[in-house]
């Protein structure tokens, strides 16, 4: 028997493929299946036949020799999966005080069985946040997501004066070392240099005379910038 999640026809499996779909294929572009399959942590053969019947039934369009993209039905279906998820994410952290560590997992878990009213009503007990904790945009009851030009620490021109955006938030030692050394979405970073080859960014938390924070490229490479009141 198949089994749905909250007040949404899809199962849980096909919700995980959709939102792993919607962040491969980023601004556009297709996204293989191993891909997939390296996204999900499962084998090829089991992710060809997800995408068959995500095809068959609309969500996916699927190119010979380029892979696959989301329809717009499968893309209204991937943001309203990822709405839960970083609403959920919000409320723990704003209303149940959670670590900003500690989310990503309880929200992987919760938003497959919450409704979209009780999704709503979190949200408008929070003020109707634009952003998740993690500094990633929060879409729409219709469906709209911000469309972002956020660019990499890595790629931060120095001397710049920079606001940190977003970060990954799917690795918990990495956020709670992200916050020791003050680096969370809305801080403000002069960028004073880079190690060439690409070597560490070095910035300075509030501008020009701020504490100095050596960030590696690995790490850099995760942490999204704008510009500064942007």
């Amino acid at each position: 028997m198949t089994t749905t999640t909250g007040d949404s026809p899809l199962t849980r499996s096909a919700e995980d493929y959709l939102k792993a779909i919607y962040h491969l294929t980023g601004q556009g572009g297709f996204a293989a299946t191993t891909d997939i399959a390296d996204e999900l942590g499962l084998s090829p053969p089991s992710v060809s036949g997800m995408v068959k019947r995500l095809s068959e039934a609309g969500f996916i369009e699927h190119v010979p020799y380029r892979g696959v993209t989301l329809t717009p039905q499968g893309r209204k279906a991937a943001l309203r999966t990822i709405r839960r998820h970083r609403v959920i994410e919000s409320y723990l952290v704003g209303q149940l005080g959670y670590d900003w560590d500690t989310v990503h997992q309880e929200a992987e878990r919760m938003e497959h069985a919450v409704s979209d009213t009780l999704i709503d009503r979190m949200a408008h007990a929070l003020g109707e946040p634009r952003y998740d904790p993690h500094g990633a945009p929060i879409p729409t009851p219709e469906g709209d997501i911000e469309e972002t030009t956020w660019f990499t620490l890595d790629e931060a021109v120095p001397g710049s004066l920079v606001q940190l955006r977003q970060v990954n938030d799917d690795d918990p030692a990495r956020l709670r070392f992200l916050a020791e050394q003050g680096l969370r979405p809305g801080s403000v970073l002069y960028i004073s240099g880079r190690q060439p080859f690409h070597g560490p960014t070095t910035v300075r938390l509030g501008g020009m005379e701020g504490t100095e924070r050596v960030v590696g490229r690995e790490l850099a490479t995760v942490i999204w910038c704008g510009e500064v009141g942007a």
